[in-house]
């Protein structure tokens, strides 16, 4: 089955989207190119990287393991580090790098009514956590290096961005 992808850019933001209709969810996550990543809860760092990819991860109630593989391979093999020709044409494996994959319920805000956003669209903490855990084992699972925060605490993400590259996919 082919994939195909509608791809747009405004101040280097692309939104990849899959043309091929899927059963269950539509998973989110947002990839940052970064320098360097870490992210503390209670005043300690819980995760830390280098160069790599930040990456926040939305979870919706439909999403399915098979949402979560699709995002993983998409990401492994995402190519946004640039090469000798300066081109966007390297992998995370191609520059040694990292993950950094924090959990990010928000990312499903409905703000469409009122000042107030309603997360109605976001899973479950049991569901999300399951499925978060899921997505960063498979990540592992492709020889990168994965770091991450803790679901559902309190959270401070710091960042140094590079480029900056920011890329939303949505599976």
């Amino acid at each position: 089955m082919l994939n195909k992808c509608i791809i747009s850019n405004f101040n280097n933001t692309f939104i990849l989207k899959s043309s091929e209709q899927v059963v269950g969810g539509k998973m989110k996550i947002v990839v940052q190119r970064v320098k360097e990543a870490e992210v503390k809860v209670e005043g300690k760092t819980v995760g830390k990287i280098g160069k790599g990819f930040l990456v926040l991860l939305g979870v919706t109630h439909t999403d399915t393991k098979e949402n979560a593989d699709y995002l993983v391979k998409k990401l492994c093999k995402l190519r946004i580090f640039t090469d000798e020709n300066d081109k966007m044409n390297l992998a995370l494996k191609d520059v040694n790098g990292e993950l950094l994959i924090v959990s990010q319920f928000t990312l499903y805000a409905d703000c469409s009514q009122g000042n107030r956003p309603s997360f109605i669209e976001a899973a479950k903490p049991e569901k999300a956590n399951a499925l978060y855990e899921y997505f960063c084992e498979e990540c592992a699972k492709n020889g990168i290096k994965v770091e991450k925060g803790i679901f559902g605490a309190d959270m401070k993400v710091g960042l140094l961005n590079d480029g900056p590259v920011t890329i939303i996919i949505e599976k």
